[in-house]
Order: structure tokens, then C-alpha cells, then sequence
């Protein structure tokens, strides 16, 4: 009877839904793209920084110029949305794509810069990587019909091209260097191929999809194939034939054409494991799950061992420490010519049963005749491995359900012992992170730890009460002890990120501060200098000025809480007086009150405003609260979702009390916003309070029966729990949005769950109560917007709505209002 009811429910939610399918009306302003004010227009159009790649020996450093954002010409080019992947049928590549313009080399020893000679006109850069001996650098370069392979010669500063527009770039890699660095394996357009197939002028029949008893929960997926046409186009586009080209353009084929999901080199460059998708294909997950074979071929293409055949995943136990069966995570050891090493789970990959030995890693060396060996067991699930010698690895694990992760150094030489636990902590705990080991390059050119005697070297962020603190430490693996090495310090931001010497006494980072931006630097630890490599500069000095600072107070329930306020620049509390707030924010799942109460972030970190930031406003004349902390706690048995919209309510009154109370921010003009998750928290806060003069929700979900096999971090499907569904969604609470709400979506957003029909569907149940709203979809744009047009109307529509309903606005807000009765 009571899944009955619930049944009851969730259909009456789909007729409600269904009721509120009108056509969007045009809206009042316009119909054209509009520019929003030079102060702001201005950020958008700023120069970027070039991109850097630079060499293991730190020799060599690799500028890549990057262009603004694309047009919305370019954006809404021709794609195909199929198989969970968007494909460029013009040029066989994948779409939406923002190639570099220009590739230039620095010496970093010299400074010099060199151009290398002999490239393309009009360069169209991607897929940039050095070769293994770090002597030549391939790269792809897109034209209208296809994409190119070109390599440029470190010694000579020449490039060249390799291929004509054969490489095919749909969906697997476009290509891997040989470890010998002097070929490549290509993915490349099927010789002879032929013409696109063509769309039939009538159905041959239905399009039927079947179940038999099997529970198969299932996300919702986006772009996924939809009939036997789309299946054609899939294979037509992703079926790939290997080539193995030499520096001079000789190709060899490899094997036999077939759709290649991936493929990886043995360090001795003798074999490659390759993965190969099979029918039946699938309308329910994307290509990333259809059936697959992993196999090992020979470096003449011919297969040598067949290791597994992975059969359709669309059936897999409920919870996010769910996984599979069967083989997974196959890779090459990095220490070894030529070893595969994987992850099986034992536990059927059902996070809920109680076993000991959660996943099973496995080895096997080639020739790959015998039985795998056991390397190790996990009680937590499998997470990779960072491979050192041939006596020590570094094995990773983690459990979701509880936000834990472990680390163990395992004897590779006596497969099958238990290690050492050398980390056991809650992911959430910035202030007790240890890092990550530092790796370096070995004589195959795959990357190893780095160890002196019994430690290796850690990177962390270094998160405190000050904020994060990057540092570099030297790990004793015995007793779990660190050694500070280099540790950042105000007024600064700096990471490290490479080791240049023996000792760690040479180490390279990448420094920034409020005002300066991200450089490049080679420090000595035992000289004490610092010398830069690169002088970027400030590419949008209308910051410079901006104030800057990390705010600390506390909820209604005592957890500490921060927000990053910026104010104008000149800006005095005493003579200007209370400012308009612009609020943003992204709610974050939580099982402890101690990690979701910690600082995040650092006031030294250099102000880049990019397309999505809400720092624009700030240059507008008002305070903004970015990076606004909103934890959502759920401690011991409880789930932080139980109480989501008080705990929401809690953190938004305790950040705006925490600004009216520095006397910055005027409590009857604070607007909040958030894009996707974050769009979902502004709608429910418009709902469930009376805090905010008005909000800003972009590229949200607001009604999550349309998502009810779980979404974000909640695990629990409707059918477990209807009421947490309709208690958490918005939609079903549009008659009390009394403030004014913005939304902004894109046509294409090929997010999970958050389809465009979501902003659809809630504009029009605002509507319908008579609230007010305005929705504006932008054409071709995904759930992130790209098109330069389509930022720059989004940053109009914005500022114009803060203009009217915050800067300006005519009511103030009530206060809290915090809604428990329906859950």
C-alpha cells in the first residue's frame, strides 16, 4: 500500500509538470544579444594569460597562446549528440572546442623565447604533449575539414606536419608517443571510409526497450543514442584505425579498424592495451558504459590476449561506492617494461554488503599466459596506485558514504602482504591533509615517486585557520612524520610543484597575491633566492584596487563559517555607508561539523574575474560575497540532506548578519545567486525565506522527481524517500517564491539532471502563482556558456536585474522564514 501511495505521488508530480508545459513567452526586453556595461564588458575582452607546459628537467618551458572566447557562430556550429559525447561531424573531432592560436619555446635558463619555424597558418592548437625523451613536441591543429598532426623539434625550432586531416579525435585520444619518442601511435579516419550515413526518410519501426526483472538505477543521462540512426552515426564517427607514424610521415597500420575507447603503451613501447566497444549499444547510459573488451596487442597490432570482455553497464547496485563487476581500472605498471595491474571488486560492487576485502588488485607480466597474482586487498574502494620500486607502491582507497581515504605502501616483490597504512583521514579535513606524493620521471618516461632513502615528498594545500597555506614536506613512510621543506607565506599564494634536484633543495613554484598574477619561479631552498621565469602581467588592472578579505562567523547552531567579501576599490564604510550585496554560493555535503566549519581559500590568491564569477558587480558599486560558505551537515546516522533547507536558511542569515554587522552590506538590498547546484540553493532559498531582495539561479534543476534515482550527493532514490524529494524541490514550493528570481539556462546543458525543461518548467509555476521571473535561454549554450555573445547577455540580463530589484529595489525583506511542516 505505501509503495502504491508513493507511486500515487510521484505520478500526480509528472500530471503537475505536465499542466505547467506552455511555450515561454517573448520576453519584454529584447530579442537580440545586448552588451552589458563597459566596466564589465571590458573584464570579459581582456587578454588571457598564454598557457605553460614545461619539461621534467625544467629546461624548456612551452607558451601556448590562448584565444578570447569563441563566437556564437562557432559555438552553434553543426555537432551530434550521441552516446553521451558531442561530436563535430565537419572536422571528426569533438565539438565546442577553443584550440590555442600560437606555440612559442623559452629557454628558462636564458630567458629566450623562440617561434618555432614552419608552423600552420593560423594555428588552431590542441592536444598538446612532449615526447618521452622531451626532444619534440606533438600537437594537433584543426582545419575546416579535419584535424592535422604536426610535431616542432625542441633542438632545430622547427615544426612540420605529419598527417594530412586524418586524425580521429570523436572520441578517443588523437594520438600517444612512443616511448622511444621517435613515432606515434594515431588515431586516425578509416581509409576509405565513405560518406556520413543518411538519415532514412521514414522509421523502420518503433524504437522498443525492454526490462525483465533486473533493478537498474539510473542517472539521467544526457545526448544519449536514441534510435538505430544514431547508433550508425556513433560508429561511423568513433571508429578508429590505429597508425604507427615515424617522425618523417611513414604509417603503418595497426590492427584492424574498430571503435577504440582507449589506449595505452607498455613503457617498453612492446604492447599496447586497447579497449574496444562492442554491441549492443545502448539508450539508457552513455558510451562510457556500453560493452567493452580490454585486449593486448603487439607493437605490430596483432591482438596477443584477449583479457576480459565487460559486458553492458546499465545494471549496478544502488550508492555512490557502487561499481561495477569484473575487471576495471587497467593500466600499465609504471616501474616495470611491461605488467598490467587492476582493480576487481569482491564484493559484487555492492557498497552494502559486509566484506572484508572490498576490491582485489591483480598483476599480470607479459607474455600474459599464467593466472593474474593477487598484489593486494582494500577494505575501502580501490582508488589507484602511484608506483615507486620494486619493493614500494603507494596504494590508494576511499569510501564516499563516510568521506574516508587511505593510503598504504604495499611491497610489490611479495604480492599478497599486507602493507603499511601510512594515511587514514576524513577527505573533508583541509587541516590534516598531508598532501600528495611528489612523482618524477623514470628511464621509461612514466612517473614514479620520488624517494630519499625511507620518505618521499609530499605537495599539499595546506589548509588552516589562516586559510590555505601550500607546502612541501618530506614524509618519513615509517612513522608518518612530516618535515616542512617550504611552506607559502603572506602576502602570498604559492604552490609548489615541481622537485628540480636530488635533495628538494631546487624546487619550482607558481606564486601569486592579490595583485600580482600567477608566475613562475625556480626557488632555492638552501641559497634562499627566488628567481622569476615568467612576467605575466595584470591582464585586468580595473582589480587591482579591489579590497579583498576572508570574513569568519558563525550559523545559529554555532558552525563556523567564512565567505571571501570584496569592495569597491576606495571604498570607506564611514563615508560611503552600507553597500548592495551580491551573495554567491554552492552548498556542499558534510558528515562532520569540525571539517565543514574549517577555511577554505586564501585572501592572497590573485582576483582573475572570469566568465561565471559574480565579481563583476564589484566594479558596480557593490560588496560581493564570493566563495559564500554553505555547508549542509548530516553527523553519525543522520544525511546532511534531512535538514537542507533550514541548514540553507542558517547559512544564509549568518553570512548577511555577518556583513550588515561590519557595516558593509544593507540588509534590505542582498541579492543571492549560484549557477547549477548553486541555482538550485538560490531557488530554495527563495522559497523557504525572506532574506533576499532578489536572486540569480543559472543552469539549475528545481524539480527532482524529473532526477529520481538520486542526485548531486543524495544517494536515497523518490521512491525511498517522495517526501525528501518534494520537501528539497522548489518546484513543488513555487507558490511562496515572493522575491524576484532570474534564470538563465542553456538550450544544450548536457549536464546531468539538469535539463533546460527544468528553468521551463519552474518559470512557468512561478508564473502561474503570479511571482515574478524572467527566463532567458541562451541558444547552443551547454550548462557552461561559452559563446562571447552569450556572456556578455548574461552579464546584462544580471546587472540589469540588480540594478532594478537590489541596488534599487522598492520592499525589503521580511527575515527568516524557515518552512519545516512538510518534511
Amino acid at each position: 500500500m505505501k509503495k502504491l501511495s508513493q507511486l500515487k505521488i510521484y505520478a500526480a508530480t509528472l500530471l503537475v509538470t505536465a499542466l505547467l508545459i506552455s511555450t515561454v513567452p517573448k520576453l519584454s526586453a529584447q530579442d537580440t544579444y545586448q552588451r552589458p556595461p563597459e566596466v564589465i564588458a571590458k573584464l570579459i575582452e581582456a587578454p588571457s594569460t598564454p598557457a605553460v607546459s614545461i619539461d621534467s628537467k625544467a629546461e624548456w618551458m612551452l607558451l601556448m597562446e590562448r584565444p578570447g572566447y569563441p563566437s556564437i557562430e562557432e559555438v552553434s556550429a553543426p555537432e551530434l549528440r550521441i552516446g553521451g559525447t558531442r561530436i563535430n561531424p565537419a572536422t571528426n573531432g569533438r565539438s565546442r572546442q577553443n584550440p590555442m592560436t600560437g606555440l612559442s619555446l623559452k629557454n628558462i635558463k636564458t630567458g629566450e623565447t623562440f617561434v618555432f619555424a614552419n608552423m600552420p597558418s593560423n594555428p588552431a592548437i590542441s592536444n598538446v604533449s612532449w615526447s618521452s625523451d622531451e626532444k619534440q613536441v606533438a600537437f594537433t591543429h584543426t582545419v575546416e575539414n579535419g584535424i592535422e598532426l604536426w610535431v616542432a623539434n625542441i633542438e632545430t625550432k622547427q615544426a612540420k606536419k605529419l598527417t594530412e586531416a586524418i586524425v580521429n579525435n570523436a572520441y578517443v585520444s588523437a594520438y600517444e608517443w612512443m616511448p622511444d619518442g621517435q613515432s606515434l601511435i594515431v588515431s586516425a579516419i578509416v581509409d576509405g571510409r565513405g560518406p556520413q550515413p543518411v538519415r532514412p526518410r521514414a522509421p523502420k519501426g518503433p524504437v522498443i526497450q525492454e526490462t525483465a526483472g533486473a533493478e537498474a538505477p539510473s542517472r539521467t543521462y544526457q545526448d544519449l543514442l536514441e534510435n538505430a540512426y544514431d547508433e550508425a552515426l556513433f560508429e561511423y564517427y568513433t571508429t578508429v584505425q590505429l597508425k604507427k607514424i615515424d617522425l618523417n610521415g611513414n604509417s603503418t597500420n595497426l590492427g584492424q579498424p574498430d571503435i577504440i575507447k582507449g589506449y595505452d603503451i607498455s613503457p617498453d613501447g612492446q604492447y599496447l592495451l586497447v579497449e574496444t566497444i562492442q554491441k549492443p549499444f545502448s539508450y539508457l547510459v552513455p558510451a562510457s558504459r556500453f560493452p567493452f573488451n580490454y585486449e593486448v596487442w603487439d607493437s605490430r597490432g596483432n591482438r596477443v590476449k584477449l583479457l576480459a570482455q565487460i559486458p553492458l553497464d546499465e545494471v549496478r547496485p544502488k550508492g555512490f561506492d557502487a561499481t561495477r563487476k569484473g575487471m576495471r581500472n587497467v593500466n600499465w605498471r609504471a616501474d616495470q617494461p611491461s605488467t598490467l595491474y587492476w582493480a576487481e571488486a569482491n564484493d559484487g560492487g555492492d557498497p552494502n554488503l559486509d566484506v572484508t576485502e572490498r576490491d582485489i588488485v591483480y598483476m599480470q607480466s607479459a607474455p600474459f599466459n599464467g593466472q593474474p597474482t593477487k598484489l593486494a586487498a582494500t577494505s575501502l574502494r580501490y582508488g589507484g596506485i602511484v608506483w615507486g620500486d620494486e619493493n614500494r607502491a603507494w596504494l590508494n582507497e576511499q569510501w564516499w558514504a563516510n568521506r574516508m581515504e587511505k593510503s598504504t605502501i604495499i611491497d610489490p616483490s611479495r604480492p599478497g602482504t599486507p602493507g603499511d597504512v601510512i594515511i587514514e583521514r576524513p577527505t573533508t579535513d583541509r587541516y590534516n591533509d598531508p598532501g600528495n606524493p611528489i612523482t618524477v620521471k623514470n628511464q621509461y618516461g612514466r612517473y614514479v615517486l620520488k624517494f630519499d632513502k625511507d620518505h618521499v615528498f609530499m605537495s599539499s594545500v595546506g589548509g588552516s585557520p589562516e586559510g590555505d597555506r601550500p607546502f612541501l614536506s618530506r614524509f618519513n613512510l615509517k612513522n608518518q612524520k612530516q618535515e616542512i621543506l617550504f611552506r607559502s607565506e603572506a602576502p602570498y599564494y604559492e604552490r609548489p610543484l615541481e622537485i628540480l634536484d636530488e635533495k628538494a633543495n631546487v624546487i619550482m613554484t607558481i606564486r601569486e597575491s592579490e595583485k600580482d598574477p600567477q608566475n613562475y619561479f625556480i626557488r632555492d631552498l638552501k641559497k634562499g633566492s627566488l628567481t622569476a621565469i615568467t612576467d605575466f602581467p595584470h591582464p585586468q588592472p580595473e582589480m587591482i584596487a579591489v579590497n579583498k578579505e576572508i570574513i569568519k562567523y558563525q550559523r545559529a547552531d554555532g558552525v563556523d563559517l567564512t565567505a571571501v567579501l570584496y569592495t569597491p576599490a576606495g571604498y570607506d564604510k564611514e563615508k560611503d555607508g552600507p553597500l548592495p550585496v551580491l551573495m554567491w554560493a554552492y552548498p556542499r555535503e558534510y558528515k562532520s561539523v569540525a571539517t565543514a566549519a574549517q577555511v577554505r581559500g586564501t585572501p592572497y590568491s590573485f582576483t582573475r574575474v572570469s566568465s561565471g564569477s559574480p565579481l563583476f558587480w564589484v566594479l558596480r558599486g557593490y560588496a560581493v560575497m564570493a566563495n559564500t560558505e554553505f555547508p549542509i551537515i548530516g553527523e553519525g546516522d543522520k544525511e546532511p540532506n534531512d535538514t537542507f533547507r533550514e541548514q540553507l536558511v542558517m547559512n544564509a542569515e549568518a553570512a548577511i548578519d555577518a556583513v550588515v554587522e561590519l557595516g558593509v552590506g544593507d540588509r534590505n538590498r542582498v541579492g543571492v545567486g549560484g549557477h547549477s547546484y548553486g541555482a538550485f540553493m538560490t531557488a530554495n532559498l527563495l522559497a523557504h525565506s525572506d532574506l533576499f531582495a532578489a536572486g540569480i539561479a543559472r543552469s539549475g534543476a528545481y524539480n527532482r522527481t524529473l532526477t529520481p534515482f538520486g542526485f548531486q550527493r543524495e544517494e536515497r532514490t523518490y521512491w525511498e524517500d517522495p517526501d525528501l524529494y518534494n520537501y528539497m524541490s522548489p518546484f513543488m514550493h513555487a507558490d511562496k517564491v515572493n522575491e524576484p528570481l532570474l534564470m538563465i539556462h542553456g538550450e544544450a546543458d548536457n549536464n546531468s539532471g539538469t535539463f533546460p525543461i527544468q528553468s521551463i518548467r519552474f518559470y512557468n509555476a512561478i508564473k502561474g502563482h503570479g511571482g515574478t521571473a524572467r527566463l532567458v535561454m541562451l541558444p547552443a549554450e551547454s550548462h557552461g556558456y561559452a559563446a562571447k555573445e552569450s556572456i556578455l547577455h548574461m552579464l546584462w540580463e544580471m546587472d540589469s536585474w540588480l540594478e532594478e530589484h537590489v541596488k534599487n529595489a522598492t520592499t525589503k525583506p521580511e527575515g527568516a522564514k524557515i518552512d519545516t511542516k512538510d518534511r
